[in-house]
C-alpha cells in the first residue's frame, strides 16, 4: 500500500480524507450526464472545487476525458466540463463503500468555481 495503488490491481488511487486539496460537500442526488449524448452517468455523491465523486457500478477507466454536466443549486445554471476519470473504485460485497469514479474536472472556469465554492460552503436546510 506504500505506493497510493490498489494491492489486487493497481487500477485506482487510495485517497485518504488528509490527502484532499479542496474542502468537499456530500450531495445527496446530483444527476450527472455526458454533455454530448446527454447519457445517464449517475449521482454524484461530493463535489469540491476540483472535482466529484460519481457513484455507478459502472465505471469509466482511468484516464478517460469526456465532458459532464450538472446543474448547480446555488445559481441553477448548468455546469459543462471536462473532465478525467482520476480513480475507479469497483464493487464488491466485502465493503460498504460504494462503487464509482472519481472526476476531476479540467477546465473549469473561474466563476464556475466560485459556484461551487458558494456550494460547498452552504449549511444544509433543516427539514
Amino acid at each position: 500500500m506504500g505506493n497510493g495503488k490498489d494491492n489486487k490491481n493497481g487500477d485506482y488511487v487510495l485517497l485518504r480524507p488528509d490527502r484532499r486539496r479542496d474542502t468537499r460537500k456530500p450531495i445527496l442526488v446530483l444527476r450527472v450526464t455526458e454533455a454530448r449524448s446527454n447519457v445517464f452517468f449517475g449521482y454524484a455523491k461530493n463535489i469540491s472545487r476540483g472535482g466529484l465523486f460519481i457513484s455507478t457500478v459502472n465505471p469509466r477507466k482511468v484516464g478517460e476525458e469526456f465532458k459532464i454536466a450538472f446543474d448547480s443549486p446555488v445559481d441553477g445554471k448548468q455546469i459543462i466540463c471536462n473532465s478525467a476519470v482520476a480513480w475507479i473504485r469497483n464493487y464488491s460485497p466485502e465493503t460498504k463503500l460504494e462503487a464509482g469514479m472519481g472526476m476531476r474536472f479540467l477546465d473549469l472556469n473561474e466563476e464556475e468555481r466560485k459556484t461551487i465554492d458558494e456550494w460547498v460552503k452552504l449549511k444544509p436546510k433543516k427539514r
